[in-house]
């Protein structure tokens, strides 16, 4: 481990003590089995990403870039490789007359039984920054499926998957699904689009007081269907709908597989109904759900296998 990594790795531990807060609420959830994800890193990815040190990770700040070193040092430490020689997507783009300098970040975990086909498990690391002096730490928006992305690569390392797989922590989410617009039209430099199989997306995926997860998608991507009927954990349930067949909200475009949609790859969103904190400087690391986290990230790790074991 280099100096610069451990530096890294040594400021995730500041960060973590910035809130004033434990990472001791680990010792109050449910712990899968350890050949999945370990929980007490996953609830302190999320204090990390969402505490007050990183201001709001608001796209194109300093703060967005400490995220953005942040994740990249995860994903070594998890020995996931980049995408291409570097794990940084760097792109550009107006939103309401403003330029911004945008950063994705691509990692690779390679495919035992079809490397050359990938799914994309994605989720986005930025958020709505500081307003009117107050932080918008984003903790469930979405500091959730960035540290759900780290138990995947977690997952992966006892259980190397059949597809090859990109972790994308996509940036400027917030501002109009920039980052991952620009990954789906520029994709092709890379592994070439008619190569990607699939996308996961995960925003919003630590929080809800039914015990309720949706997963969007599969009313309009029927072959997907049948990777959905798992066995879920106790007092946990997974639904769906959400998909603009169903007269819910319809949230096919709410998110970073909306590009991948237009581009007519299937996908699957995981994702909660929206709660009071939604948008608000209140979603912070205290308001998020631990059992119901975990269970969401064990849920969606269970769906993948299945989808895995398909010939995409």
């Amino acid at each position: 481990m280099n100096i610069k990594l451990i530096a890294l790795v040594f400021l995730a531990f500041v960060l973590a003590s910035c809130n004033g807060q434990s990472t001791d609420k680990s010792e109050e959830v449910i712990d899968f089995e350890q050949t999945r994800f370990n929980t007490a890193s996953l609830l302190q990815h999320v204090e990390v990403l969402s505490s007050d040190a990183l201001e709001g990770r608001r796209t194109g700040t300093a703060s967005s870039l400490k995220a953005k070193d942040y994740i990249i040092a995860q994903l070594k430490i998890l020995q996931v490789k980049p995408l291409t020689e570097s794990y940084e997507q760097q792109f550009s783009f107006k939103n309401k007359e403003k330029s911004y300098q945008g950063i994705n970040v691509l990692g690779k975990i390679e495919g035992s039984e079809r490397p050359d086909k990938y799914i994309v498990i994605s989720a986005h690391y930025d958020h709505e920054g500081i307003k009117n002096g107050k932080i918008y730490n984003g903790a469930d928006d979405d500091a959730s499926g960035i540290s759900a992305l780290f138990a995947f690569a977690e997952y992966f390392q006892k259980n190397p998957p059949k597809h090859s797989v990109i972790l994308a922590a996509f940036d400027a989410e917030e501002l109009g699904l920039q980052g991952s617009r620009y990954f789906v039209d520029n994709v092709d430099v890379a592994v070439g689009i008619e190569n990607i199989v699939l996308n996961i997306n995960m925003d919003m995926i630590s929080r809800n007081e039914k015990d309720e997860l949706y997963v969007v998608g599969s009313g309009h991507y029927i072959q997907l269907k049948s990777a959905i009927n798992i066995e879920l954990p106790e007092n946990f349930n997974l639904l769906t709908g959400h998909d603009g067949l169903d007269g819910k909200q319809n949230w096919m475009n709410s998110s970073d597989h909306a590009p991948f949609h237009k581009k007519e790859i299937p996908f699957l969103y995981f994702g909660e109904e929206d709660h009071k904190d939604y948008h608000q400087p209140s979603d912070d690391f205290e308001n998020i759900h631990p059992n119901f986290y975990v269970k969401a990230v064990y849920t969606i790790i269970s769906v993948f296998e299945n989808l895995d074991k398909m010939n995409l």
